[in-house]
């Protein structure tokens, strides 16, 4: 080995020490990005590298969705959204046994489709599920592995921003990563409410149903709710509009009518199976005494999710497209429940501004340092060594999903998707497992993906275990860090499943594509 990949060998395995004493990952990629490339390229061509690096990573088209999708989950937050889901499941659910850890489930994985981050999640389920599942009498260890899992599901279901820094850095379009990752990532949802609730039907005492009070309390919280012209409209539009998709997907092979009309010179058309099929769906809801839980509590967010991922998945708008009408979607969600205030938006704008400030640097951080450290020669002999490896080619993905099952525990995911992810896409374009290259590329991401999930639920980053312990005092770290050890099992299974059955993440995308 030359002695610049000696350097840059050296300045790994020193982020790595340095990283795990507990400096912060941006300044300590940064700074040793600087100082090796001033020892072994020169300071001109290290600051070279690092001016474009920086005005690169600034100028993808990609990134401005970042700050756009958090301020959309921001924003959904501060109208409340995510504690009227939550309340109408916990009213449904009531006489279940484990209603708690199926609500609780169920509200982060449709929240986790309109925000793109984790720690607002964790924090609301904290605040809202917390004192709930103390006062019931629920186990501590299986409902913190709840909410703590649950939670993470944002980094995994679209419109994750790890996905969108991770497509253009794998070549891959973002919408494509999106398809791949929404089947393993309900596919886990029911894994974590499988285990949660055939634990609760084992031992009742893990999870005991509601009680009488407590589900009269609920129903009348439920029902007893004023309602805004606004509101019902917005409700009723959202149902309807539901009802209608719905529609046109269960009598569109059937043939049925389509009335269509002509207003100046823009033509419209309206299948009559859609509308009869929305109105036996929406009918019935208006004489239902849950009309109020259901149709305030999830129609206006699942319609705001559907309408903004699904024109990512069809391909019709771009991921900043799509995340600006999302961003002002829940805009206006926050308007018409009247949640919209200075103070909401200077909190939803305060959010926004520091995770992606937070995401934005550790992006050109880790860009740096991925430049100084490709330059230094070292990222090509540590892909030659794994090409050289004398294993078959499903070995070596089998190792690298290990590498990086590894590095997710004392890294965050930037730094793995921007500084070790470009090491191994060598080693992943070579391999012959029978698909295409971007077949292949796809089945990686999504790989990548579940994987980095752990980074949340694992020791001694875990963030989840921090936001969740800073709102439920009452829960210690060790018994946090217990509950969330079990579901990090069931996301082991989880990868191990979509390793040996690829069609998982690749079933959605063809789909899509015709």
């Amino acid at each position: 080995m030359s002695f610049n990949e000696i350097l840059g060998l050296i300045m790994l395995f020193g982020m790595i020490g340095v990283i795990f004493i507990g400096f912060p990952i941006s300044f300590t990629l940064l700074f040793l990005a600087l100082v090796f490339g001033g020892v072994g390229l020169g300071t001109v061509q290290t600051f070279n590298l690092a001016d474009l690096q920086i005005w690169g990573t600034m100028k993808d088209e990609i990134l401005p969705a970042v700050p756009l999708f958090i301020f959309m989950g921001y924003m959904t937050e501060q109208a409340g959204l995510m504690e009227r889901l939550f309340g109408a499941l916990r009213s449904l659910l009531a006489p279940v046994r484990g209603a708690l850890y199926l609500a609780v489930i169920l509200t982060a994985t449709i929240f986790a489709m309109a925000t793109g981050i984790v720690g607002a999640a964790v924090t609301v389920l904290g605040i809202m599920a917390g004192p709930m599942m103390i006062k019931a009498g629920y186990d501590a260890r299986l409902s913190s592995g709840a909410i703590a899992a649950g939670g993470t599901l944002g980094i995994l279901i679209p419109p994750s921003v790890m996905l969108v820094v991770m497509g253009p850095t794998m070549g891959v379009p973002v919408n494509q990563l999106y398809s791949a990752t929404l089947v393993p990532g309900f596919l886990l949802a029911m894994m974590y409410i499988a285990y949660a609730l055939g634990r609760s039907f084992i031992n009742p005492s893990l999870g005991p149903p509601m009680t009488m009070d407590e589900r009269r309390e609920a129903y009348l919280a439920m029902t007893t709710e004023k309602i805004s012209v606004p509101v019902l409209g917005l409700a009723l539009f959202c149902l309807i509009a539901l009802s209608y998709v719905v529609g046109l997907a269960l009598t569109g092979s059937m043939g049925l009518p389509t009335f269509a009309f002509q207003i100046g010179a823009a033509k419209f058309s309206i299948d009559l199976g859609g509308v009869a099929v929305a109105a036996l769906m929406a009918v019935p809801f208006f004489m239902s005494p849950y009309f109020r839980a259901i149709v305030l509590g999830m129609a206006p967010l699942v319609a705001l999710i559907g309408f903004t991922l699904g024109t990512i998945l069809k391909g019709l708008a771009t991921p900043t497209e799509a995340a600006s009408c999302g961003a002002f979607g829940a805009t206006l969600l926050a308007l018409i429940y009247g949640r919209l205030n200075l103070k909401a938006l200077k909190n939803a704008a305060t959010g926004t501004m520091i995770t992606s400030a937070m995401v934005l640097f550790l992006a050109v951080a880790s860009n740096v340092f991925g430049a100084v450290f490709t330059k230094l020669g070292t990222a090509s002999v540590i892909t030659e060594t794994l090409i050289g490896l004398p294993l078959s080619d499903w070995w070596k993905l089998g190792l690298i999903m290990l590498l990086i099952f590894v590095l997710g525990w004392p890294f965050e995911w930037p730094a793995i998707i921007l500084v070790f992810l470009p090491i191994f896409m060598p080693v992943v374009e070579k391999l012959q497992l029978g698909m295409s290259k971007l077949e292949l590329l796809i089945w990686f991401g999504a790989l990548i993906a579940v994987n980095l999930q752990t980074a949340f639920l694992s020791p001694p980053v875990a963030m989840s275990a921090y936001y969740l312990r800073n709102v439920v005092p009452q829960w210690s770290l060790v018994t946090i860090y217990r509950g969330m050890a079990d579901y990090m099992v069931i996301q082991v299974i989880c990868l191990l499943l979509l390793l040996f059955f690829p069609q998982i993440a690749l079933w959605l995308p063809s789909v899509m594509k015709n």
